[in-house]
């Protein structure tokens, strides 16, 4: 009798054995696919059986205990958070080691040159990675990083690097920010710009919205340095439009209230340069502010022919006949 039991236990053993190592193979190696493509977020601090269990509601895996059982096997090895696309067939197996790599979606956001930063909290929030305000807070406030380079910094703007980035929408605003800054800290780096920051990149902002023509740029920038030198009012657009966008005021155009308000940022009534930089200068910008041309002009003015280059002058004279010449070409 003993015999006939101990056989049959074995054969229980084994079957029992069998039918869990085909389980096994069931829930870890049989790829599925969800039914639909599948965009799932898992914020910081998600816990295992949580992940487990929306992958397997959503159909992405077959089983969240098989998930866990391989979470356990790996415990050395922790689960990103993120964002993820799901929508090709992958077994247990695959998921998890894709989320331990943290291959999450990446979202383009683009910053031209010379955005400032409501323009790129624009683009942050349109591609989806949390809302403007919350980003021109994050710029207003997070002045610690760059205070080892420009210690009078009162916001970010100005050091939020113009180029294309890959963000993740589990990113905070700081650390997005902090990305941007660690950029513009290379760019300075590979130029030289080690003193003189604020006042370089203030002027290098400035110039960056008043050409998109590269050879001006040098120039503009010692126009720029021409009237600084002589205590005359550098009386720059883009400044009175930044002072209004403070404010939250700006119409699209210039009116004569902007020109009027007593704004620090209003460079028409406030002599020398203003508080800090009113956009983000990309490189040559930045060059052109730390070596302006050597020129004796102290005016410019649209050309006025389509080529967003501009005429300049040395005495106030030879400027307002260029601004008749231009007032006459935008009247054609």
């Amino acid at each position: 009798m003993r015999l006939i039991y101990t056989v049959g236990m074995r054969r229980l053993f084994s079957l029992l054995l069998l039918a869990a190592m085909a389980w096994m193979a069931w829930a870890l190696l049989l790829p599925v696919a969800p039914a639909s493509p599948q965009v799932l977020i898992f914020p910081t601090g998600s816990g295992s059986a949580a992940i487990a269990a929306s992958l397997e509601e959503h159909g992405v895996i077959r089983s969240r205990w098989a998930f866990q059982l391989v979470h356990h096997f790996y415990s050395r090895r922790r689960i990103k958070a993120g964002e993820y696309s799901f929508q090709s067939p992958a077994n247990t197996l695959q998921v998890f080691h894709r989320m331990v790599r943290g291959d999450v979606l990446l979202h383009t956001v683009v910053v031209p040159e010379g955005y400032n930063l409501y323009e790129i909290a624009a683009a942050i929030e349109s591609a989806g990675l949390g809302s403007s305000e919350d980003f021109v807070k994050s710029a207003s406030h997070d002045v610690v990083l760059i205070h080892a380079i420009d210690p009078g910094a009162k916001t970010l703007e100005g050091y939020l690097f113009p180029d294309t980035y890959q963000f993740t929408r589990g990113m905070s605003m700081h650390e997005i920010c902090a990305i941007m800054v660690r950029r513009f800290q290379r760019e300075a780096n590979l130029m030289g710009l080690h003193t003189d920051v604020h006042r370089v990149v203030t002027l290098a902002s400035i110039v960056e919205k008043e050409t998109a023509a590269p050879d001006e740029r040098a120039l503009i920038a010692g126009v720029y340095t021409n009237r600084l030198r002589k205590n005359m009012a550098l009386a720059a657009d883009p400044t009175v439009v930044y002072a209004a966008l403070e404010r939250g005021t700006y119409r699209g155009t210039i009116y004569q209230s902007d020109l009027q308000s007593d704004s620090p940022y209003n460079t028409y009534r406030v002599t020398g340069l203003p508080p800090g930089p009113i956009a983000n200068p990309g490189a040559a910008s930045l060059k052109a502010a730390m070596h302006p041309a050597e020129t004796d002009a102290l005016f410019f003015v649209a050309a006025g022919d389509g080529s967003g280059r501009h005429r300049f002058s040395a005495t106030f004279d030879q400027h307002e006949r260029n601004v008749v010449a231009y007032r006459r070409s935008k009247a054609r």
